[in-house]
């Protein structure tokens, strides 16, 4: 608790009782030596209470200290030494010199005010108490640290001293909120419902037409079992002021708790007609029925509810979402990555909707450029995200851009440290493929292994690695057994296929090579350069070379060809 604030200096310069002489009058020499250290006492003060100010504590004290070696009887000397000590948390070395300021002014508010912040940081309520009772007893303008000794009551576990300092806040500040809510708390801790709710009824009567404080009532009266007398306060307060779609809500929750259904879809329709009714509260209750289990009736209560909302609410970013979601649950990715980048526009600081956006456009093959945009703002609005890190490197990396790819999937590991293993596993199967991109074949294979070590049965990392291991001709028969494990549990994927025909072609099983790569070019709708590429290289080694010709020419101009291609169409041979 901060009861308290510095004094200015010439408020504080005015409380130094230091001697003045008048200068026409004749002095004794003992006299004029006082006067002097008097004098000096006071530039020391000063000097303490720039550097005070300025929270330079240690030359504070420094000169607070010297001043005190001439006038140590001086209370705003000692009171300003328990200033700094407080300011550092020395608790007990302010009570010290705070108790001698209070000492040799008693009647001082400020001295005082500073000791019971001193007994309320040593954990002493009650003796914090018992100096703001004095200061208020003695003084009608100290009333204002009412709330402050209610607190102290509060913190002490006095519950009736604290219920008597509020009820003697609210003589002095009137019928507030903040007031009747502790009371509130206080008399539900004690068990007295009946004075909890007359304090709830004492607001809602000092405020008429405030939905809230007839809210914060039904919650006490709802939670203790009194469900038609919560309903009862609602409706009284609709009766006189009818316009108040948020208690309209309430009612919704309060008659589908008592299983009256019809009455409460007529409610929240109604509230939701409604455009004063806030697009967050709308879209939560939305949520919340979304969750319910799918029927007919639940349905045709959304198709209604998401009419109101994008009628009375199409520009809010919540009401966007849920919309979104709802598209999501019905399978209809395209039309929930929609309202998802509505949404997005409107608001980008929801991480859920940007990760919505990054995953439907993975998973239904949008343009990377794109994707980009939305990773981009994912990493800057919420750097602490590890995933987002993650999505933005798969992303350049789709995108070539391998060294910044590199980048951000370090990222996503230094962010994640270690929390989320799976992602982490993730990351090593991507950041493999960035290393191998920028020929750091060694630190591709390292990361491969660490995901194999945990996942043995990894799709992408055992194609990967087998595909590279065959490229680079090393560890063949490591590279045939991750892609005979492949074939095997997916005897149809045709990436899977053509990765297994040229890890046995680079073993010279070309006839098996031949066949392998021939269920991949089955079951590839639009085979890639590449594939046609190494089935004419295939046939060329098992002597086809006119049908080897015809294959390296469908194969001109597709993606991921080599850069002999050329040359052995022009030369009708093989060349690595």
């Amino acid at each position: 608790m901060n009861l308290f604030k510095s004094i200015y200096l010439f408020l504080i310069l005015g409380c130094i009782t230091l001697h003045q002489v008048s200068a026409q009058q004749k002095l004794s020499k003992k006299e004029r030596k006082q006067a002097i250290e008097e004098t000096k006492a006071t530039r020391l003060f000063i000097e303490g209470q720039k550097f005070l100010m300025l929270e330079d504590y240690d030359k504070s004290y420094f000169y607070f200290q010297k001043a005190r070696e001439i006038a140590p009887n001086e209370p705003a000397i000692s009171f300003k030494i328990a200033e700094i000590y407080l300011k550092a948390n020395k608790v007990d070395d302010a009570l010290e010199y705070g108790l001698m300021a209070v000492e040799a002014d008693p009647e001082n508010k400020y001295y005082n005010l500073m000791m019971a912040e001193v007994y309320s940081k040593k954990n002493q309520p009650i003796k914090a108490a018992e100096i703001l009772e004095s200061l208020m007893e003695n003084s009608d303008e100290n009333q204002n640290y009412i709330l402050e000794l209610a607190s102290l009551y509060l913190g002490a576990n006095e519950y009736d001293k604290a219920l008597d300092a509020l009820d003697r806040a609210e003589e002095y500040y009137g019928v507030v909120e903040q007031l009747v809510v502790q009371k509130q708390r206080i008399y539900l801790r004690k068990n007295n419902l009946p004075k909890a709710i007359e304090e709830g009824e004492k607001l809602i009567n000092a405020h008429p037409g405030n939905s809230q404080y007839v809210l914060g009532l039904v919650e006490i009266l709802f939670n203790n079992g009194r469900t038609k007398e919560a309903i009862a306060a609602i409706e009284k307060s609709l009766e006189a002021y009818p316009n108040q779609p948020d208690l309209q809500m309430g009612a919704y929750a309060l008659y589908k708790d008592l299983g009256e259904f019809e009455i409460a879809e007529a409610l929240i329709l109604d509230a939701f007609a409604n455009p004063d009714l806030d697009g967050m509260v709308k879209a939560q209750a939305f949520s919340d029925i979304l969750q319910e289990i799918k029927t007919e009736k639940r349905d045709q209560l959304l198709d209604k509810l998401e009419v109101f909302m994008l009628e009375n609410n199409p520009k809010d970013s919540n009401v966007l979402t849920v919309v979104g979601d709802r598209r999501l649950f019905n399978e209809k990715k395209e039309e929930a990555l929609s309202f998802y980048k509505k949404s997005a526009e409107i608001n980008p600081d929801n991480p859920q909707v940007l990760q919505g956006i990054i995953t439907i456009m993975f998973e239904t093959g949008g343009d990377f450029s794109e994707i980009e945009k939305y990773t981009i703002i994912a990493v800057d609005e919420f750097p602490e995200r590890a995933e987002f890190w993650y999505f933005d490197g798969t992303t350049k990396t789709a995108l070539k851009k391998w060294e910044e790819a590199k980048e951000s999937l370090k990222k996503s590991q230094e962010v994640n440290k270690g929390k989320n293993k799976q992602l982490d596993l993730l990351v090593y199967g991507q950041i493999g493929d960035v290393y191998h991109s920028l020929d750091q074949k060694d630190e591709a294979y390292e990361a491969y292994e660490k995901v194999l070590k945990e996942r043995p049965n990894d799709e992408h990392v055992l194609n990967n690695y087998a595909y590279f291991l065959s490229l680079a001709k090393k560890d063949l028969d490591k590279a045939r057994s991750m892609s005979e494990k492949l074939v095997k549990n997916f005897p149809d994927n045709p990436t899977y296929l053509d990765t297994h025909a040229w890890v046995l072609f680079q073993l010279e099983d070309y006839q098996n090579a031949k066949t392998y790569m021939e269920k991949a070019l089955k079951f590839e709708d639009s085979p890639s350069g590449i594939m046609l590429e190494h089935y004419g290289d295939i046939l060329y080694h098992l002597g086809n070379k006119s049908e080897a010709l015809s294959f390296w020419k469908k194969a001109e101009g597709g993606e991921e060809t080599t850069d002999v291609l050329i040359k052995k169409i022009k030369d009708q041979k093989y060349y690595e």
